[in-house]
């Protein structure tokens, strides 16, 4: 049984008037095609399948998922089955959450070139964690990074920042395994983080536009102002004090990753009368007090659409030795090094979907007996499949 209070039906409300957002460019159609998945989801649109249970005769219908990364409904099992596989990488040692974020002057560049803002934002951030990793002074060498890629706030505006976990120390040059040499207090100052992180990501970013421009045919001018108004002002780089041990890195994991714009459970009320979405947000400028705020429908959809990300984009990226190439023989290496204490993972156990577990019995008996596609099923489906599940019963 759906909600009601869904982003899917505020979207199904209002679709033609979102339609038109295409045509006066609001949204454009990459936006749209997923605004549509996203409605569709669960639905017969996307037709479905009739299961029955060959134990106790039960009959079951289900819609398809859209399994779109933008939609509310459909992380969770993704989200786990990542989690998991992160929670086989873990190394004995800490690890620390370091947030980087872009200033609102660039905001208008990110509606207009996400692709290429949120390339730089990555590049930039993994280019400073690993100038400071490597240099002597601080711990001389290479560490690694796993990165998340968020771009709202809590109201659904525009806040694109990278949330990353770095583990404190890294493989040098000799394959050896070396501490941070902060004790664990903090990963790299952060001023200094700060001031770097500033000039590379104005660095990677003059270097995707050029490389944009060789091929497009309408080259992109970054606008000299904006480029001087992030140079003049201090850039956000947040480093917290690190993970309390590894259930805290798992918790992280999976408080962060697979994460969409809004989820269904903040949205408190849809007027289809007045063409308002009420949905509950968290003021961390007044101590995180839940607080509720209004939109008009329109201004709803406009804002979660400017978290939809390009097609094809990577929202979450591995660096250094937890990259793809790397963490197998880096990993191995670290814990033949480190003590070999056992890293013990104690989550509360999710309650995964079972297909073949009938709802009403329990046993795993079901069997699919119909499949539809996006003009539903069949009127009499009940009745068809009743008299498939007696005969499968008596033979």
């Amino acid at each position: 049984m759906q909600s009601g209070n869904e982003v899917a039906n505020v979207l199904r409300s209002h679709w033609k008037l979102i339609e038109q957002s295409v045509t006066n460019k609001t949204l454009n159609t990459w936006q749209l095609r997923t605004l549509s998945a996203l409605m569709k989801c669960r639905t017969s649109a996307l037709g479905g399948h009739v299961d029955g249970c060959t134990h106790c005769g039960k009959a079951r219908i289900s819609y398809n998922s859209c399994r779109n990364r933008h939609c509310p409904k459909c992380q969770g099992n993704e989200r786990e089955a990542w989690i998991q596989a992160r929670e086989k990488e873990l190394l004995p040692v800490a690890y620390f959450h370091v947030v980087f974020t872009l200033p609102s002057e660039l905001n208008a560049l990110c509606m207009q070139y996400p692709r290429l803002l949120y390339a730089s934002l990555f590049d930039a951030a993994w280019d400073t964690i690993n100038t400071f990793a490597k240099d002597e002074k601080h711990l001389g060498a290479t560490t690694g990074m796993i990165s998340i890629l968020h771009t709202w706030g809590q109201q659904l505006t525009l806040h694109p920042h990278l949330h990353c976990i770095v583990p404190a120390g890294g493989l040098t040059k000799q394959g050896q395994w070396k501490h941070s040499k902060t004790k664990g207090d903090y990963l790299f100052p952060v001023k200094a983080l700060s001031v770097v992180y500033r000039a590379k990501y104005i660095h990677h970013l003059r270097k995707h536009v050029a490389a944009h421009n060789e091929q497009a045919a309408h080259p992109i001018v970054l606008p000299k102002e904006v480029i001087d108004t992030c140079f003049a002002k201090p850039w956000v780089v947040y480093a917290k004090k690190p993970f309390c041990g590894v259930n805290s890195v798992v918790e992280y994991l999976g408080r962060y990753t697979h994460k969409v714009a809004i989820s269904n459970n903040r949205i408190t009320a849809i007027d289809k009368i007045n063409s308002a979405v009420t949905f509950n947000y968290k003021d961390y400028q007044a101590n995180g007090i839940k607080k509720s705020l209004t939109l008009n429908v329109m201004e709803f959809v406009r804002r979660f659409s400017l978290h939809i990300l390009p097609k094809s984009f990577v929202r979450i990226r591995h660096y250094g030795i937890l990259s793809s190439t790397s963490k197998a023989k880096a990993i191995a290496a670290i814990r033949k090094q480190l003590p070999s204490e056992l890293i013990l993972v104690t989550r509360l156990p999710v309650e995964k979907y079972n297909p073949l577990q009938c709802p009403c019995c329990k046993n795993e008996t079901m069997i699919r007996i119909i499949l539809f596609d996006q003009r539903g099923p069949p009127t009499q489906w009940r009745e068809y499949a009743q008299q498939r599940l007696t005969k499968l019963m008596a033979s």
